[in-house]
């Protein structure tokens, strides 16, 4: 079995930055939380990581059918819960350029089942997505 490994080191009093096969990702607080908005909070991230995953398998759907797409964008939200700190609800739009313009359906519908960050999500929150 695979394994992926992140590795997060502090970088400042409010800061870490994680660091995966040499790609770095700086995390912090905003101000009004007390950091130093040096990055993206821990929960943002994590739905950044959603939508790269996501955005991954989407064009190497369509690279491998030789579908032409462009301006692709996965919009994403999620509905925080408190006690614990959560989110409730993750909401996905997609929209492209997509040469033929049905296929993007069919391509997000592969996105979505070859994304691993959605696979593990969905089993623990309500995870819909959807093209816009």
């Amino acid at each position: 079995m695979a394994t992926a490994t992140v590795r997060v080191d502090q970088i400042s009093s409010s800061a870490s930055r994680g660091n995966a096969r040499g790609h770095e990702l700086v995390m912090d607080r905003p101000e009004a939380k007390g950091g130093t908005n040096a990055g993206m909070m821990g929960g943002e991230a994590m739905l950044n990581g959603l939508g790269g995953c996501f955005m991954s398998n989407l064009l190497a759907a369509a690279k491998a059918r030789n579908i032409k797409m462009s301006n692709a964008r996965a919009e994403i939200e999620g509905d925080m819960s408190d006690a614990p700190s959560r989110f409730s609800a993750i909401r996905m739009t997609v929209s492209a350029e997509c040469d033929p313009p049905e296929e993007l359906g069919k391509l997000v519908t592969i996105a979505e089942r070859g994304c691993i960050s959605a696979n593990t999500l969905r089993a623990a929150v309500e995870l819909s997505i959807k093209v816009v």
